[in-house]
């Protein structure tokens, strides 16, 4: 008689979606490797974009996320009447046309231009942003079914917002909330100045979440699950790149590196404390044996293509956004086949293995 093969249990699966605008059509693609391999996440932890698709993801049943999601881009974009490809140059062109229709129109079902400019407007909410997010809430009505986002929802949902009075990050999540989270957490969290105003909930008014951090880790610092946990965190900024040779070129690396350089420091920072937890536990259970909790980071990092504009992150072309889909799917993919979390136990001293995926494949630290 054949011997029954043992099935490894799936671990526990967070995934860290940060912010980066129209570049979170990498999500997407990021996600949909997920659901193919069976390996949908038990918490998802979003920051601005990140906290919006976040949202969609916990906020629907399994068989219709990915479709909300895509609903939710296909919402928010323009079809594009041109035809697309060619050489760098000329698609560099393409984003710089859409980005200027952004600017002069918004973004449908997501902001609006106000009618009178901020600087003209008296003093009040109007004199505080460039454009208005209203249309984001029926958006959000339509794509996220926010009475699944309780307490005993099938997916924990953290979103990461800013107290514009504090200067504190703050994070809205669904397990503590009562089923009171709704979508204004969401919007604040993705409230970014001075082109969307603060977003008031109860007495306080918050900003987007990156105005301090753009990446929500600290969430699960402060309430790592126990047993095996994989974090997927899903960055949207490369922090490496060519050295630029023209003022745009200037302008996007700069803004590539000013939001790519605190990740890794975070994904280190969380792993040293993690460290230290894990070895005080161990030191406190001594000699009875314990058994060890064991946190995996795969940090899967968008590396754009050279035809991105400064204002890439601003850019919601529809070629741009499936570009985008393509990517995150393909990248995913890639990491969920080489499995490092799988790879033999880790030292008896580690709590915390980080894994950084790049294009020759992932790098265990």
């Amino acid at each position: 008689m054949d011997q029954a093969v043992a099935v490894e249990p799936k671990p526990t699966c967070i995934l860290v979606l940060q912010g980066g605008g129209a570049m979170g059509a990498y999500h997407i693609g990021a996600f949909q490797a997920l659901t193919e391999h069976a390996f949908e996440p038990d918490w998802v932890c979003g920051i601005s974009i990140g906290a919006i698709n976040g949202a969609i993801i916990a906020g629907n049943a399994a068989d219709q996320r990915l479709e909300r999601l895509d609903r939710f881009w296909e919402t928010i974009s323009r079809p594009w009447l041109l035809p697309t490809g060619g050489a760098t140059a000329l698609r560099r062109w393409e984003h710089a046309a859409s980005y200027g229709e952004t600017l002069l129109l918004g973004q449908p079902g997501f902001f609006s231009p106000r009618a009178i400019s901020p600087l003209l407007a008296a003093p009040g909410i109007d004199a505080t942003s460039y454009y208005d997010t209203a249309p984001l809430y029926a958006t959000l009505a339509e794509t996220v079914d926010f009475t699944r986002l309780g307490e005993h929802a099938a997916i924990r949902l953290s979103v990461g917002a800013t107290d514009v009075e504090t200067g504190g990050l703050v994070f809205f999540d669904t397990s503590r909330m009562a089923g009171r989270f709704g979508p204004e957490h969401v919007v604040a969290s993705g409230s970014l100045p001075p082109g969307f105003p603060p977003t008031h909930i109860g007495t306080h008014a918050y900003w987007d979440g990156g105005c301090v951090s753009n990446s929500p880790l600290q969430a699960v610092l402060e309430d790592t699950p126990s047993g095996h946990v994989v974090v997927f965190v899903i960055d949207l900024w490369s922090a490496r790149g060519p050295v630029p040779d023209t003022m745009s070129a200037v302008e996007w690396r700069s803004k590539q590196i000013r939001y790519a350089s605190s990740t890794p420091h975070h994904i280190d920072a969380l792993a040293t404390k993690l460290q230290l937890r894990h070895a005080l536990h161990r030191l406190a259970h001594q000699p009875a044996p314990i058994r060890r909790a064991r946190l995996d980071i795969v940090h899967i990092v968008y590396h754009p293509e050279a035809d991105q504009i400064a204002s890439s992150d601003a850019e919601f072309s529809r070629p741009s956004i499936a570009a985008r889909r393509a990517a995150g799917l393909s990248d995913m993919r890639r990491a969920l086949a080489e499995r490092p979390w799988h790879r033999p136990e880790q030292p008896h001293h580690m709590g915390c293995v980080i894994h950084r995926a790049t294009s020759e494949g992932i790098t265990t630290l």
